[in-house]
Protein backbone atom coordinates (compact mmCIF):
# COMPACT_ATOMS: atom_id res chain seq x y z
CA UNK A 1 0.00 0.00 0.00
CA UNK A 2 2.69 2.11 0.64
CA UNK A 3 4.84 1.75 -2.21
CA UNK A 4 1.48 2.47 -4.35
CA UNK A 5 1.61 5.81 -2.69
CA UNK A 6 5.03 6.54 -3.56
CA UNK A 7 4.73 5.44 -7.09
CA UNK A 8 1.18 7.78 -7.77
CA UNK A 9 3.58 10.99 -7.07
CA UNK A 10 6.39 10.04 -9.09
CA UNK A 11 4.37 8.84 -12.34
CA UNK A 12 2.59 12.35 -12.00
CA UNK A 13 5.75 13.80 -12.11
CA UNK A 14 6.84 11.46 -15.03
CA UNK A 15 3.66 13.08 -17.09
CA UNK A 16 3.91 16.30 -16.18
CA UNK A 17 7.88 15.99 -17.56
CA UNK A 18 6.60 14.77 -20.09
CA UNK A 19 4.12 17.18 -21.30
CA UNK A 20 6.60 19.85 -20.78
CA UNK A 21 9.04 18.41 -22.92
CA UNK A 22 5.99 17.90 -25.38
CA UNK A 23 5.16 21.57 -25.41
CA UNK A 24 9.02 22.71 -25.66
CA UNK A 25 9.30 20.85 -28.54
CA UNK A 26 6.06 22.20 -29.89
CA UNK A 27 6.86 25.77 -29.23
CA UNK A 28 10.54 25.18 -31.43
CA UNK A 29 9.08 23.78 -33.82
CA UNK A 30 6.12 26.81 -34.22
CA UNK A 31 6.17 28.86 -37.24
CA UNK A 32 4.15 32.34 -36.80
CA UNK A 33 1.86 32.10 -40.61
CA UNK A 34 2.51 35.99 -40.15
CA UNK A 35 6.54 36.18 -39.65
CA UNK A 36 6.53 36.95 -43.60
CA UNK A 37 4.57 40.28 -43.54
CA UNK A 38 7.50 41.50 -41.20
CA UNK A 39 10.99 42.83 -41.75
CA UNK A 40 14.33 42.80 -39.33
CA UNK A 41 12.86 46.01 -37.78
CA UNK A 42 9.67 44.12 -36.72
CA UNK A 43 7.95 46.62 -39.00
CA UNK A 44 4.45 45.19 -41.06
CA UNK A 45 5.03 45.71 -44.76
CA UNK A 46 2.34 47.78 -46.26
CA UNK A 47 -0.01 45.44 -48.37
CA UNK A 48 -0.40 46.38 -52.20
CA UNK A 49 -3.43 48.21 -53.64
CA UNK A 50 -6.08 46.71 -55.81
CA UNK A 51 -5.53 47.48 -59.33
CA UNK A 52 -7.04 51.10 -60.46
CA UNK A 53 -6.03 52.42 -56.35
CA UNK A 54 -3.27 55.41 -55.97
CA UNK A 55 0.31 54.27 -55.53
CA UNK A 56 0.13 56.52 -52.17
CA UNK A 57 -2.88 54.53 -50.79
CA UNK A 58 -1.61 51.50 -50.54
CA UNK A 59 -0.06 52.67 -46.81
CA UNK A 60 -3.71 54.18 -46.21
CA UNK A 61 -5.71 50.89 -46.22
CA UNK A 62 -8.01 51.56 -43.23
CA UNK A 63 -8.35 54.42 -40.58
CA UNK A 64 -6.43 52.64 -37.54
CA UNK A 65 -3.74 51.65 -39.78
CA UNK A 66 -3.21 54.99 -40.76
CA UNK A 67 -3.59 56.62 -37.29
CA UNK A 68 -1.02 53.79 -36.34
CA UNK A 69 1.72 55.40 -38.94
CA UNK A 70 0.85 58.99 -37.42
CA UNK A 71 1.50 57.98 -33.47
CA UNK A 72 4.39 56.33 -34.64
CA UNK A 73 5.89 59.74 -37.05
CA UNK A 74 4.70 61.76 -33.61
CA UNK A 75 6.56 59.51 -31.39
CA UNK A 76 9.81 60.56 -33.64
CA UNK A 77 8.83 63.69 -33.90
CA UNK A 78 9.07 64.09 -30.12
CA UNK A 79 12.01 61.75 -28.86
CA UNK A 80 14.52 61.37 -32.42
CA UNK A 81 16.81 64.08 -32.58
CA UNK A 82 17.39 63.74 -35.67
CA UNK A 83 13.64 64.34 -36.36
CA UNK A 84 13.42 67.22 -34.78
CA UNK A 85 16.15 68.74 -36.58
CA UNK A 86 14.67 67.76 -39.47
CA UNK A 87 11.19 69.21 -38.95
CA UNK A 88 12.97 72.47 -37.20
CA UNK A 89 15.30 72.96 -40.68
CA UNK A 90 12.26 72.56 -42.68
CA UNK A 91 10.03 75.28 -40.68
CA UNK A 92 13.42 77.83 -41.17
CA UNK A 93 13.56 77.71 -44.42
CA UNK A 94 9.95 77.27 -45.71
CA UNK A 95 8.63 79.52 -43.07
CA UNK A 96 11.75 81.85 -42.48
CA UNK A 97 11.12 85.09 -41.02
CA UNK A 98 7.76 84.64 -42.07
CA UNK A 99 5.97 85.62 -45.51
CA UNK A 100 4.45 89.11 -46.50
CA UNK A 101 1.31 89.41 -47.91
CA UNK A 102 0.21 92.35 -49.70
CA UNK A 103 -4.02 93.25 -51.47
CA UNK A 104 -3.15 94.19 -55.17
CA UNK A 105 -5.15 94.76 -58.15
CA UNK A 106 -6.06 91.44 -60.11
CA UNK A 107 -4.91 91.68 -63.71
CA UNK A 108 -7.57 93.53 -66.09
CA UNK A 109 -8.72 95.04 -62.81
CA UNK A 110 -9.38 98.90 -61.86
CA UNK A 111 -9.04 99.10 -58.08
CA UNK A 112 -8.45 102.22 -56.23
CA UNK A 113 -6.13 102.98 -53.57
CA UNK A 114 -9.21 103.58 -50.44
CA UNK A 115 -10.63 99.95 -51.58
CA UNK A 116 -6.40 98.64 -51.10
CA UNK A 117 -6.23 99.95 -48.24
CA UNK A 118 -9.26 98.70 -46.87
CA UNK A 119 -8.57 95.61 -47.90
CA UNK A 120 -5.02 95.33 -46.62
CA UNK A 121 -6.37 96.41 -43.19
CA UNK A 122 -8.48 93.73 -42.88
CA UNK A 123 -5.39 91.33 -44.36
CA UNK A 124 -3.21 92.84 -41.28
CA UNK A 125 -6.18 92.14 -38.41
CA UNK A 126 -6.04 89.01 -39.55
CA UNK A 127 -2.26 88.56 -39.46
CA UNK A 128 -2.34 90.21 -36.37
CA UNK A 129 -5.27 88.65 -34.23
CA UNK A 130 -4.39 84.91 -35.80
CA UNK A 131 -0.45 85.87 -34.82
CA UNK A 132 -0.21 84.16 -38.38
CA UNK A 133 3.65 83.78 -38.52
CA UNK A 134 3.92 81.37 -35.52
CA UNK A 135 0.83 79.48 -37.11
CA UNK A 136 2.68 79.03 -39.87
CA UNK A 137 5.74 77.76 -38.09
CA UNK A 138 2.94 75.01 -36.19
CA UNK A 139 1.47 74.49 -40.27
CA UNK A 140 4.44 73.28 -41.28
CA UNK A 141 5.31 70.81 -38.13
CA UNK A 142 1.80 69.44 -38.25
CA UNK A 143 1.73 69.16 -41.95
CA UNK A 144 5.18 67.28 -41.65
CA UNK A 145 4.44 65.05 -38.58
CA UNK A 146 1.56 64.07 -39.14
CA UNK A 147 0.55 64.18 -43.14
CA UNK A 148 -1.69 66.71 -43.31
CA UNK A 149 -2.65 69.74 -41.57
CA UNK A 150 -6.75 70.94 -40.70
CA UNK A 151 -7.80 74.81 -40.20
CA UNK A 152 -11.08 75.33 -39.19
CA UNK A 153 -12.18 79.55 -40.06
CA UNK A 154 -14.63 80.55 -37.81
CA UNK A 155 -16.50 83.52 -38.73
CA UNK A 156 -17.90 86.32 -36.56
CA UNK A 157 -20.77 88.67 -37.24
CA UNK A 158 -18.01 91.44 -37.48
CA UNK A 159 -16.31 89.37 -40.28
CA UNK A 160 -13.63 88.94 -38.49
CA UNK A 161 -11.99 85.31 -38.92
CA UNK A 162 -10.20 83.35 -36.39
CA UNK A 163 -8.56 79.88 -37.47
CA UNK A 164 -8.06 76.95 -35.23
CA UNK A 165 -6.11 73.78 -35.60
CA UNK A 166 -8.30 70.33 -35.78
CA UNK A 167 -6.36 67.18 -34.81
CA UNK A 168 -6.81 64.21 -37.33
CA UNK A 169 -7.83 62.15 -35.07
CA UNK A 170 -11.05 64.44 -34.68
CA UNK A 171 -11.80 63.43 -38.36
CA UNK A 172 -12.83 60.18 -38.46
CA UNK A 173 -16.39 58.04 -40.15
CA UNK A 174 -18.88 57.97 -37.90
CA UNK A 175 -20.23 54.62 -36.97
CA UNK A 176 -23.32 54.90 -39.40
CA UNK A 177 -21.70 55.93 -42.12
CA UNK A 178 -18.80 53.15 -42.18
CA UNK A 179 -19.95 51.32 -45.34
CA UNK A 180 -20.01 54.33 -47.59
CA UNK A 181 -17.11 55.00 -49.42
CA UNK A 182 -17.66 58.46 -49.89
CA UNK A 183 -17.49 58.90 -46.51
CA UNK A 184 -14.32 57.12 -45.72
CA UNK A 185 -11.56 58.70 -43.34
CA UNK A 186 -13.58 61.08 -42.54
CA UNK A 187 -13.84 63.30 -45.58
CA UNK A 188 -17.21 63.15 -47.23
CA UNK A 189 -16.81 63.46 -51.06
CA UNK A 190 -18.70 63.47 -54.45
CA UNK A 191 -19.70 59.43 -55.06
CA UNK A 192 -18.26 60.32 -58.20
CA UNK A 193 -15.27 62.51 -57.87
CA UNK A 194 -13.00 62.11 -54.87
CA UNK A 195 -11.74 65.07 -55.29
CA UNK A 196 -15.06 66.76 -54.80
CA UNK A 197 -14.77 67.74 -50.64
CA UNK A 198 -18.27 68.12 -49.69
CA UNK A 199 -17.59 68.13 -45.82
CA UNK A 200 -15.67 66.49 -43.21
CA UNK A 201 -16.67 64.93 -40.14
CA UNK A 202 -15.46 66.40 -36.71
CA UNK A 203 -16.01 64.76 -33.86
CA UNK A 204 -19.01 62.68 -35.15
CA UNK A 205 -20.65 66.00 -37.05
CA UNK A 206 -20.30 66.89 -40.90
CA UNK A 207 -18.73 70.41 -41.12
CA UNK A 208 -19.01 72.22 -44.80
CA UNK A 209 -15.95 72.17 -46.69
CA UNK A 210 -15.66 75.72 -47.00
CA UNK A 211 -14.90 75.92 -43.05
CA UNK A 212 -12.11 74.14 -43.20
CA UNK A 213 -9.20 73.92 -45.27
CA UNK A 214 -7.08 70.41 -45.32
CA UNK A 215 -3.63 70.49 -46.56
CA UNK A 216 -2.10 66.83 -47.46
CA UNK A 217 1.52 66.13 -47.55
CA UNK A 218 2.75 62.79 -50.24
CA UNK A 219 0.20 61.48 -51.31
CA UNK A 220 -2.08 61.98 -54.69
CA UNK A 221 -4.93 63.84 -55.16
CA UNK A 222 -7.41 61.37 -55.08
CA UNK A 223 -6.41 60.16 -51.49
CA UNK A 224 -8.21 61.87 -49.01
CA UNK A 225 -5.65 61.73 -46.14
CA UNK A 226 -2.10 62.73 -46.08
CA UNK A 227 0.91 60.55 -44.78
CA UNK A 228 3.45 61.90 -42.66
CA UNK A 229 7.22 63.16 -44.25
CA UNK A 230 9.20 60.78 -41.91
CA UNK A 231 6.89 57.29 -42.85
CA UNK A 232 9.36 56.25 -46.15
CA UNK A 233 12.54 56.50 -43.46
CA UNK A 234 11.46 55.60 -40.15
CA UNK A 235 13.57 52.12 -39.51
CA UNK A 236 16.71 54.18 -40.51
CA UNK A 237 15.44 56.92 -38.13
CA UNK A 238 15.18 53.87 -35.38
CA UNK A 239 18.13 52.44 -36.82
CA UNK A 240 20.12 55.63 -36.36
CA UNK A 241 19.14 56.34 -33.14
CA UNK A 242 20.07 52.52 -31.76
CA UNK A 243 23.30 53.06 -32.98
CA UNK A 244 24.10 56.10 -31.52
CA UNK A 245 22.53 54.63 -28.47
CA UNK A 246 24.48 51.62 -28.35
CA UNK A 247 27.70 53.45 -29.26
CA UNK A 248 27.44 55.56 -26.91
CA UNK A 249 27.33 53.05 -24.05
CA UNK A 250 29.89 50.72 -25.28
CA UNK A 251 32.36 54.04 -24.89
CA UNK A 252 30.50 54.52 -21.49
CA UNK A 253 31.23 51.12 -20.54
CA UNK A 254 34.60 50.97 -22.04
CA UNK A 255 35.74 54.35 -20.29
CA UNK A 256 34.11 53.50 -16.80
CA UNK A 257 36.45 50.62 -16.45
CA UNK A 258 39.86 52.29 -15.89
CA UNK A 259 42.25 49.41 -15.34
CA UNK A 260 41.95 45.55 -15.74
CA UNK A 261 44.78 43.97 -13.32
CA UNK A 262 45.39 40.27 -14.25
CA UNK A 263 46.82 38.47 -11.74
CA UNK A 264 48.57 34.97 -12.75
CA UNK A 265 48.54 31.94 -10.76
CA UNK A 266 46.90 33.79 -7.89
CA UNK A 267 44.47 31.86 -5.46
CA UNK A 268 40.66 33.38 -5.08
CA UNK A 269 41.50 33.85 -1.42
CA UNK A 270 44.45 35.32 -2.18
CA UNK A 271 43.25 37.28 -4.88
CA UNK A 272 40.47 38.27 -2.56
CA UNK A 273 43.42 39.84 0.59
CA UNK A 274 44.81 41.77 -2.33
CA UNK A 275 41.69 43.85 -3.33
CA UNK A 276 41.26 44.62 0.66
CA UNK A 277 44.87 45.79 1.09
CA UNK A 278 44.80 47.78 -1.75
CA UNK A 279 41.60 49.08 -0.79
CA UNK A 280 40.94 53.15 -0.13
CA UNK A 281 37.84 52.30 0.80
CA UNK A 282 34.94 49.27 1.56
CA UNK A 283 31.44 49.49 1.53
CA UNK A 284 29.19 46.71 2.33
CA UNK A 285 25.03 46.77 1.00
CA UNK A 286 22.93 45.58 3.95
CA UNK A 287 20.56 44.38 1.51
CA UNK A 288 22.99 42.07 0.00
CA UNK A 289 26.16 41.87 2.13
CA UNK A 290 28.32 41.73 -0.52
CA UNK A 291 31.51 44.34 -0.06
CA UNK A 292 32.88 47.00 -2.36
CA UNK A 293 35.85 47.86 -2.59
CA UNK A 294 37.05 51.08 -4.05
CA UNK A 295 40.77 52.50 -4.67
CA UNK A 296 41.38 56.36 -5.45
CA UNK A 297 44.30 56.74 -8.45
CA UNK A 298 45.38 60.45 -9.06
CA UNK A 299 46.77 62.56 -11.82
CA UNK A 300 50.34 60.93 -12.27
CA UNK A 301 49.57 57.75 -10.45
CA UNK A 302 52.30 55.13 -10.75
CA UNK A 303 51.59 51.52 -10.32
CA UNK A 304 54.03 49.30 -8.82
CA UNK A 305 52.93 45.49 -9.30
CA UNK A 306 53.79 42.38 -7.94
CA UNK A 307 55.51 40.03 -10.48
CA UNK A 308 52.72 37.84 -12.23
CA UNK A 309 50.35 40.92 -11.90
CA UNK A 310 49.46 43.02 -15.57
CA UNK A 311 47.79 45.73 -16.01
CA UNK A 312 45.52 46.65 -19.44
CA UNK A 313 43.60 49.83 -20.03
CA UNK A 314 40.53 49.00 -22.22
CA UNK A 315 39.72 52.71 -23.06
CA UNK A 316 42.64 52.63 -24.94
CA UNK A 317 41.03 50.13 -27.37
CA UNK A 318 37.95 52.57 -28.32
CA UNK A 319 37.55 52.76 -31.89
CA UNK A 320 34.11 54.55 -31.96
CA UNK A 321 35.07 55.31 -35.81
CA UNK A 322 34.08 52.03 -37.30
CA UNK A 323 30.24 52.84 -35.89
CA UNK A 324 29.90 56.23 -37.31
CA UNK A 325 30.37 55.68 -41.18
CA UNK A 326 27.63 53.48 -40.79
CA UNK A 327 25.71 56.00 -38.79
CA UNK A 328 26.22 58.17 -41.37
CA UNK A 329 25.12 56.21 -44.39
CA UNK A 330 21.72 56.00 -42.53
CA UNK A 331 21.62 59.47 -42.03
CA UNK A 332 22.21 60.03 -45.69
CA UNK A 333 19.45 58.17 -46.62
CA UNK A 334 16.86 60.22 -44.07
CA UNK A 335 18.60 63.26 -45.69
CA UNK A 336 17.79 61.84 -49.26
CA UNK A 337 14.11 61.44 -48.52
CA UNK A 338 13.86 65.20 -47.55
CA UNK A 339 16.08 66.15 -50.69
CA UNK A 340 18.54 68.20 -47.67
CA UNK A 341 22.34 68.14 -47.96
CA UNK A 342 23.33 65.92 -44.98
CA UNK A 343 24.25 68.66 -42.92
CA UNK A 344 20.70 70.28 -42.05
CA UNK A 345 20.10 66.73 -41.00
CA UNK A 346 23.48 66.08 -38.80
CA UNK A 347 24.29 69.67 -37.92
CA UNK A 348 27.88 68.97 -38.77
CA UNK A 349 28.68 70.64 -41.20
CA UNK A 350 32.31 69.69 -41.34
CA UNK A 351 32.35 68.30 -44.46
CA UNK A 352 29.77 70.57 -46.40
CA UNK A 353 29.96 74.11 -47.81
CA UNK A 354 26.69 76.16 -47.35
CA UNK A 355 27.58 78.72 -49.81
CA UNK A 356 27.98 75.53 -52.74
CA UNK A 357 24.49 74.04 -51.43
CA UNK A 358 22.42 77.00 -51.42
CA UNK A 359 22.84 78.19 -54.81
CA UNK A 360 20.07 79.31 -56.97
CA UNK A 361 20.00 75.57 -58.82
CA UNK A 362 20.86 73.70 -56.05
CA UNK A 363 18.88 70.84 -54.99
CA UNK A 364 17.81 71.76 -51.70
CA UNK A 365 16.92 75.54 -52.69
CA UNK A 366 14.46 74.13 -55.30
CA UNK A 367 12.76 71.45 -53.01
CA UNK A 368 12.19 74.46 -50.51
CA UNK A 369 11.04 77.17 -53.55
CA UNK A 370 8.28 74.40 -54.34
CA UNK A 371 7.19 73.61 -50.82
CA UNK A 372 7.13 77.58 -50.32
CA UNK A 373 4.84 78.10 -53.55
CA UNK A 374 2.55 75.77 -52.52
CA UNK A 375 1.98 77.28 -48.79
CA UNK A 376 1.70 80.57 -50.46
CA UNK A 377 -1.12 79.26 -52.64
CA UNK A 378 -2.56 77.47 -49.42
CA UNK A 379 -2.45 80.97 -47.49
CA UNK A 380 -3.36 83.18 -50.09
CA UNK A 381 -6.98 80.82 -50.47
CA UNK A 382 -7.13 81.22 -46.48
CA UNK A 383 -6.51 85.51 -47.36
CA UNK A 384 -9.55 85.12 -49.88
CA UNK A 385 -12.00 83.54 -47.52
CA UNK A 386 -11.17 86.63 -44.98
CA UNK A 387 -12.02 89.30 -48.27
CA UNK A 388 -15.30 87.36 -48.49
CA UNK A 389 -16.02 87.05 -45.09
CA UNK A 390 -15.66 91.08 -44.31
CA UNK A 391 -17.63 91.52 -47.50
CA UNK A 392 -20.13 89.43 -46.38
CA UNK A 393 -20.19 91.14 -42.87
CA UNK A 394 -19.87 94.93 -45.00
CA UNK A 395 -17.03 95.55 -44.21
CA UNK A 396 -15.75 95.42 -47.88
CA UNK A 397 -18.07 96.17 -51.01
CA UNK A 398 -19.27 93.10 -51.88
CA UNK A 399 -17.07 92.96 -55.47
CA UNK A 400 -13.75 93.14 -53.60
CA UNK A 401 -12.99 89.43 -54.61
CA UNK A 402 -13.35 89.94 -57.92
CA UNK A 403 -11.20 93.02 -57.88
CA UNK A 404 -8.67 92.48 -55.57
CA UNK A 405 -5.88 89.35 -55.36
CA UNK A 406 -3.62 89.14 -52.28
CA UNK A 407 0.42 88.66 -52.47
CA UNK A 408 2.68 86.48 -50.97
CA UNK A 409 6.26 86.83 -50.88
CA UNK A 410 8.52 84.36 -48.88
CA UNK A 411 11.91 85.06 -47.70
CA UNK A 412 14.81 84.15 -50.35
CA UNK A 413 16.64 81.14 -49.57
CA UNK A 414 19.64 81.11 -52.30
CA UNK A 415 22.69 82.89 -51.13
CA UNK A 416 22.64 86.56 -52.34
CA UNK A 417 25.04 89.32 -53.00
CA UNK A 418 22.73 92.16 -51.73
CA UNK A 419 24.48 94.44 -53.72
CA UNK A 420 24.07 92.68 -56.86
CA UNK A 421 20.43 91.94 -55.76
CA UNK A 422 19.94 95.70 -55.21
CA UNK A 423 21.68 96.87 -58.35
CA UNK A 424 19.34 94.28 -60.40
CA UNK A 425 16.27 95.54 -58.44
CA UNK A 426 16.95 99.24 -59.34
CA UNK A 427 17.31 98.39 -63.06
CA UNK A 428 13.58 96.42 -62.77
CA UNK A 429 11.73 100.00 -60.94
CA UNK A 430 14.07 101.53 -63.27
CA UNK A 431 12.67 100.09 -66.29
CA UNK A 432 8.99 99.66 -64.74
CA UNK A 433 9.46 96.03 -64.26
CA UNK A 434 8.69 96.33 -60.69
CA UNK A 435 7.47 98.18 -58.40
CA UNK A 436 8.81 99.87 -55.19
CA UNK A 437 6.70 98.19 -52.97
CA UNK A 438 7.38 94.49 -54.49
CA UNK A 439 11.30 95.49 -54.21
CA UNK A 440 10.97 96.59 -50.48
CA UNK A 441 9.20 93.05 -49.61
CA UNK A 442 12.14 91.40 -51.44
CA UNK A 443 14.08 92.44 -48.72
CA UNK A 444 11.67 92.45 -45.76
CA UNK A 445 10.80 95.55 -45.58
CA UNK A 446 7.18 96.98 -44.85
CA UNK A 447 6.76 99.64 -47.90
CA UNK A 448 3.82 101.31 -45.49
CA UNK A 449 6.49 101.26 -42.55
CA UNK A 450 8.87 102.64 -44.74
CA UNK A 451 7.46 105.28 -46.36
CA UNK A 452 6.03 106.55 -43.05
CA UNK A 453 9.87 106.75 -41.80
CA UNK A 454 11.11 108.72 -44.59
CA UNK A 455 9.84 112.24 -44.03
CA UNK A 456 11.02 111.86 -40.45
CA UNK A 457 14.50 110.89 -41.81
CA UNK A 458 14.56 113.52 -44.34
CA UNK A 459 13.59 116.31 -41.29
CA UNK A 460 16.28 114.55 -38.99
CA UNK A 461 19.10 114.86 -41.68
CA UNK A 462 17.98 118.52 -42.55
CA UNK A 463 18.33 119.49 -38.36
CA UNK A 464 20.84 117.73 -37.93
Amino acid sequence: MQQNQQTKPNRVAQLERHMLEAFDALWDNFVDPADALYDLDGVRWTPLGTAGTSVSAGALATEEQLAEIRRKCRTLALTNEFAINGHENRISYIVGSGHAYRAVAKKGENADAPLLRDVQTVIDEFIQTNRWHNRQQEIVRRKDRDGECFLRLFVAPDGSVRVRFVEPDQVATPTDRAGDPAASFGVQTDPGDVETVLGYYVDGRLVDADEIQHRKLGVDANVKRGLPLFYPVMKNLRRAEKLLRNMSIVAEIQSAIAIIRKHRAATGAGLEQFVQDQADLSVTSQATGRTSHFQRFGPGTILDAMSGTEYEFPAAGIDAGRYVTVLQAELRAIAARLVMPEFMLTSDASNANYSSTMVAEGPAVKMFERLQHDMIEDDREVMRRVIVAAAEAGRLPNDAIESIDVRAIAPTLAVRDRLKDAQADQILLRNGAMSAQTMAMRHGLDPEEEQALLPNQYLNSNAS
